[in-house]
């Protein structure tokens, strides 16, 4: 399955991963409460690590073994809250 990966997101290990990076982690924090609203929304969670004002966010779809066009979908709203 050929996905077309959004710029700023690199593929690795069957999914796709971006570093976001933010004045202070206020700025990430409030980030991530919207990411978290959207991927609750889509029912697609992400893995995510958060230190101060960076977050690193890794999309994959684990039941389906590795990259979907959710995880593109998700990646792409994602874009769209930073």
């Amino acid at each position: 399955m050929s996905h077309e990966i959004p710029e700023g997101w690199t593929e690795k290990d069957g999914g796709i991963e971006r570093r976001f990076t933010f004045k202070d982690f206020s700025a990430a924090w409030g980030f991530m409460s919207r990411v978290a609203l959207a991927a609750e929304a889509a029912d697609h969670h992400p893995e995510w690590s958060n230190v101060w004002n960076r977050v690193d966010i890794r999309l994959t779809t684990h039941d389906a073994g590795g990259l979907t066009d959710k995880d593109i979908a998700l990646a792409r709203h994602i874009d769209t809250l930073s």
